[in-house]
């Protein structure tokens, strides 16, 4: 790893690994074509951003295998190809949703079966262009009637091989992570987190803390609404190959109080000489247990628009501002606020 980014990292559990506080995901880089795709995309300024975000500084990327149906990690693996092996990011994927080529607008499959999961594996090792996988993620629960004791086995078993560094589970419930717990250390969980999406605050992020558990959350600008430039014209707008079109967060009366928590974030923003989008991220970043954020970015410009959100520590003023909007507009569901620290002068997050 480059030793080149000034970022402040931080411990992901206790994986080894330290990691910037946000990382570059790239579900949307994948592209249309596919079930749960955000529109056309241009691969050259999605390889461009991935050199950009590395260039700035971030020394992770995160991605899946079924994203596009493999073609995000491709793009990763040519931007990746770019680099020299010192200066590449970690690369974090995911296993356990399958498709058909044959039918690519249909959505995947939750597949569990140990086979398949090993299958998965040698499939992103050679999509991605690498030897070994620093982290490796069971994308959902099973849904094929594999029990999570046999598809949580089968990634230990690949950690303990070497083909991967660190294993972890990405949208499994506090029951699910007990119960993997007991089998085998889980380095890391990677829930959906946002002001709008707040459960993961309430019961996920406190075991996490306690247990030695990194978490990089997803879509904490809740897949651009609290960017500060999303519009009810741009959602009525969304083409239908881009799966925002048909989710409830995009059409009214949710849409309605979620750009109405996004012009509550605008004053913060302009206090602290950030964006919309970078406030968004360093409000997951406040909470304790959380370890990094991904932010979703398409090209150079957007990556410049984010950055900011690696630094940008929310002090209790700003806090206690956004639960008064969430509340206010009643945005999403969950906790308001990171718990308040013994003494609120300080950052919340300085005690996570």
């Amino acid at each position: 790893m480059s030793n080149k980014t000034s970022f402040p990292t931080r411990a992901l559990g206790r994986s080894g690994m330290d990691i910037t506080r946000i990382g570059l995901g790239a579900w949307a880089m994948g592209g249309n074509g596919w079930a749960v795709g955000w529109g056309p995309q241009d691969d050259a300024a999605s390889i461009a951003a991935i050199r950009h975000a590395v260039d700035r500084g971030v020394n992770w990327i995160d991605t899946a295998a079924v994203y596009k149906l493999g073609h995000s990690e491709e793009i990763v693996r040519q931007a990746l190809a770019q680099m020299a092996p010192h200066e590449r990011p970690y690369v974090f994927t995911k296993c356990g949703l399958t498709w058909s080529a044959e039918q690519p607008q249909a959505m995947p499959r939750r597949t569990g079966a140990p086979s398949s999961i090993r299958r998965e594996l040698e499939g992103s090792l050679r999509r991605l262009g690498v030897e070994r996988i620093d982290l490796y993620q069971m994308h959902w629960p099973a849904g094929d009637g594999t029990p999570l004791d046999a598809y949580w086995q089968e990634l230990l078993d690949l950690k303990q091989a070497g083909k991967v560094r660190a294993v972890g589970l990405s949208n499994h419930n506090l029951a699910q992570l007990q119960a993997a717990e007991l089998l085998g250390h889980v380095d890391t969980l990677q829930p959906p987190f946002s002001a709008i999406q707040r459960a993961a605050g309430g019961d996920l992020l406190p075991w996490c803390a306690s247990h030695g558990t990194g978490v990089i959350v997803y879509s904490p600008m809740q897949s651009g609404l609290l960017t500060g430039k999303f519009t009810r014209e741009r959602a009525q707008a969304l083409p239908q190959d881009d799966w925002r079109a048909r989710h409830a967060e995009f059409k009214p009366p949710n849409l309605e109080r979620n750009l109405a928590l996004a012009d509550a974030f605008k004053p913060i923003a302009e206090r602290h000489g950030a964006t919309v989008a970078a406030v968004a991220a360093a409000w997951t970043l406040a909470w304790p247990g959380v370890t990094g954020a991904i932010l979703g970015a398409r090209s150079a410009a957007q990556v410049d628009g984010l950055i900011g959100a690696a630094e940008l520590e929310l002090d209790a003023e700003d806090l206690q501002a956004i639960a008064d909007a969430i509340e206010l507009t009643g945005a999403g569901a969950g906790p308001l606020r990171p718990p308040i620290a013994e003494d609120d002068s300080l950052p919340a997050n300085l005690f996570s």
